[in-house]
């Protein structure tokens, strides 16, 4: 339901009819906006999640050249589609991405439901991705929501509700639309995204030459900064790693990562989690429980990292350090049965390479090389 006040300024201000007209002028050339396949303007969107167009893009560029129609993402294997994915992060998304290929492939021979209700049930389809489908594929008038839409909609109309609270999503979705075009959704989706992604940015916005500043709410009563309103804050969680990078004949020792943890189906080293970062900082071997059971192999010890290296997740904050710990080669019989025994496995270098791996890792091997 939209308020009274609100629905005042929606009829006084064309507030729709601008941003149409500034869309055409100041659009960026992205290639998914070319397209109406659903394929591509699926992919995109889940690339773009919690990601900036210039980090995602060349991401596209990949799944495209690599995967060009959803049959062959479909077909692929989940580590090839990982070793793509590798450095974007939340990889769930990318597990989803193949488990909704297989299922569009297997039940739907390839075909993608054609509107917004259908798009639901696609698993890691949620709201927005399923109203961005429907508006750029099938021009299904369903308004999109996402972090830029909530700012431009926030000051303009001066909305204080909490968007990270279920009233204030409804609060939001139900002006959304309100406001969407019926004869040009897609355009208009595409306009108020682009509008708060260049112009109505978080920070500093130039209000001084924006086409809404007449009738903002934010700018009239000095909220530019306060909005939009969230409550919720994500508690940050510090976890501290000591990482073994075992080495025997060219060979390595790697895990794959399981379930309930960081990285699922991602390869790293075996790792030692500690708790502070004064137990990772010049780990001495003999409190590392991996260097004793190597021990009988003769291990040689090398502290491979002079401070631990520091990776941002949404809720948590790793610091991890790496040790080099070399086997001499008449040993490997020995560190392949270890590794058997604890569920690792050795893997030579370009076997590595192709495997996905988490961004902290890569920045680790590219440090060494």
């Amino acid at each position: 339901m939209v308020n009274k006040q609100i629905l005042k300024i929606l009829n006084s201000s064309n507030f729709t009819e601008k941003l149409l007209r500034w869309y055409p002028l100041h659009r960026r050339d992205l290639p998914w906006r070319a397209s109406r396949d659903p394929y591509i303007i699926w992919l995109s969107e889940i690339i773009l999640q919690q990601t900036r167009v210039a980090q995602g893009l060349p991401y596209f560029h990949a799944f495209v050249s690599r995967f060009p129609r959803i049959e062959d993402l479909a077909a692929a294997p989940e580590e090839e589609i990982l070793r793509t994915w590798q450095g974007l992060g939340y990889y769930s998304r990318a597990r989803n991405l193949h488990a909704c290929a297989r299922e569009i492939v297997r039940e739907r021979g390839g075909k993608f439901p054609e509107n917004y209700q259908s798009l639901l049930n696609l698993k890691g389809v949620g709201p927005y991705t399923a109203a961005a489908i429907a508006s750029f594929a099938y021009k299904e008038p369903v308004a999109v929501v996402d972090g830029n839409v909530y700012r431009v909609l926030a000051r303009y109309f001066g909305i204080s509700a909490d968007i990270a609270s279920h009233a204030g999503k409804k609060e939001f979705q139900a002006l959304a639309d309100k406001l969407i075009s019926s004869e040009r959704p897609d355009e208009y989706n595409q306009a108020i995204m682009e509008f708060g992604a260049l112009q109505c940015v978080p920070t500093n916005p130039d209000c001084g030459n924006c086409p809404l500043s007449p009738d903002c709410q934010a700018k009239n009563r000095e909220l530019v900064g306060s909005l939009p309103h969230k409550e919720k804050k994500t508690k940050i969680r510090s976890r501290y790693f000591t990482y073994h990078h075992i080495q025997v004949a060219g060979h390595v020792v790697v895990r794959k990562r399981t379930a309930n943890d960081i990285w699922q189906g991602l390869v790293d080293f075996p790792l030692e989690e500690f708790t502070s970062l004064e137990d990772i900082i010049s780990p001495r071997p003999e409190n590392l429980s991996v260097v004793r059971e190597l021990a009988p192999l003769g291990p040689v010890f090398d502290q491979a990292t002079e401070q631990p290296l520091k990776h941002l997740l949404s809720h948590q904050r790793i610091f991890a350090s790496f040790v080099k710990i070399s086997i001499p080669e008449n040993r490997k019989s020995g560190l392949e049965k270890w590794a058997i025994e604890n569920g690792f496995q050795l893997v030579d270098g370009q076997s590595l390479e192709d495997m996905g791996k988490p961004k902290l890792m890569v920045r680790y091997l590219n440090q060494i090389k």
